[in-house]
C-alpha cells in the first residue's frame, strides 16, 4: 500500500476539487499529484528566470552573449 496522510478539506473545496479531477479523467489524488507537480515546475522557472535576469545584469554578459550569439560576420542576425 502507498504511503498516504490525511487531509481534511472543506465539503465545497473537496466537491470543487473532485469535479476538476473528473473533467481531466483523474481521481482526486492523481489530480492533486499532477496539480503538485506543475506547481513544482512552475516554481523551479520562477529560479530559472530570477537566476536569468541576475546573470544578464552582471558586467560583460549583454556583450558576450552578442559576441557569441549576436550579429553574423555579415551583419545578419543568427536569430530567424
Amino acid at each position: 500500500m502507498a504511503d498516504t496522510t490525511t487531509v481534511e478539506l472543506d465539503a465545497d473545496v473537496h466537491a470543487r476539487l473532485t469535479a476538476l479531477a473528473e473533467a481531466r479523467g483523474l481521481d482526486l489524488a492523481g489530480y492533486l499529484a499532477e496539480l503538485a507537480a506543475a506547481q513544482e515546475q512552475e516554481a523551479a522557472l520562477a529560479r530559472a528566470t530570477g537566476a536569468f535576469e541576475r546573470a544578464v545584469e552582471r558586467p560583460g554578459f549583454r556583450e558576450g552573449f552578442a559576441r557569441d550569439f549576436g550579429a553574423g560576420r555579415d551583419g545578419s542576425s543568427r536569430a530567424a
